[in-house]
């Protein structure tokens, strides 16, 4: 929850999320279909709060969750409820963008979200105090590090190898982002895409959706029991 890339490759969208997570915190289920307000989502499910970090619903929009919103804040000892729960609040809605407006987030800790729904990209932003929405170019790429482990210039930095890691590729495929979020400055165990500081904080799995038209298809890559899982969907 704490790297996201989003990608428009020819009209294909390819959002990648690598997450990074204390290592006592128990580990994921992998994805599976759930049904919530009758609309099936799919989704890694968190075992100790029961939400999650990236959903898919059947309509083929898709939220991905990242800690912290603009600023890092200081965490209180304790909130309403889980932000992974918040993610599943609001995709099980008809329309999660409408949604967003009205959700009340009080006592809620800071986070970002991106929502990608019928083809337009948001970034949602919850400060602990106002939600920000911007509407993003989906035609263009994005890439977004989690405020709360990336500095500022770390944040930069890693922006810069996501463009070049792009610039002379004419085409772009999952796989490609896959290596990226994989691979990427693998040496920095600080501030590369994968994680490990000190055996406290690292990067747990590896999740992207790839969605054309009627088609998606969910991967995911558990870092930890070293186990993947993928599934196509198509809608009617």
């Amino acid at each position: 929850m704490c790297t996201v890339s989003f990608v428009n490759s020819n009209g294909v969208a390819i959002i990648t999320s690598n997450r990074d997570e204390k290592t006592i915190r128990p580990v994921a289920a992998a994805p599976r279909n759930y049904s919530h307000n009758g609309k099936k989502i799919m989704y890694p499910k968190d075992s100790k709060a029961g939400g999650t970090w990236f959903a898919m619903d059947e309509n083929g929009t898709v939220l991905v969750l990242l800690n912290g919103g603009i600023i890092k804040h200081n965490p209180a000892s304790e909130y309403r409820k889980s932000r992974g729960l918040i993610v599943l609040d609001i995709i099980e809605k008809d329309s999660p963008k409408d949604f967003w407006k009205q959700i009340n987030l009080d006592n809620i800790e800071p986070f970002t979200l991106v929502l990608y729904q019928e083809k337009s990209l948001f970034e949602l932003i919850w400060d602990g105090c106002h939600k920000r929405t911007v509407q993003l170019d989906e035609n263009q790429n994005h890439i977004w590090s989690s405020v709360t482990l990336y500095p500022e210039e770390i944040r930069k930095e890693r922006s810069k190898w996501f463009f070049d890691f792009l610039k002379n590729k004419n085409e772009i495929a999952a796989l490609d982002m896959l290596d990226f979020h994989k691979n990427t400055h693998s040496g920095d165990t600080q501030n590369g895409l994968i994680i490990n500081r000190e055996n406290i904080m690292k990067t747990l799995s590896v999740t992207q959706v790839v969605t054309e038209q009627n088609k998606g298809a969910m991967k995911y890559y558990d870092l930890v029991k070293i186990e993947d899982f993928s599934a196509s969907f198509i809608r009617i």
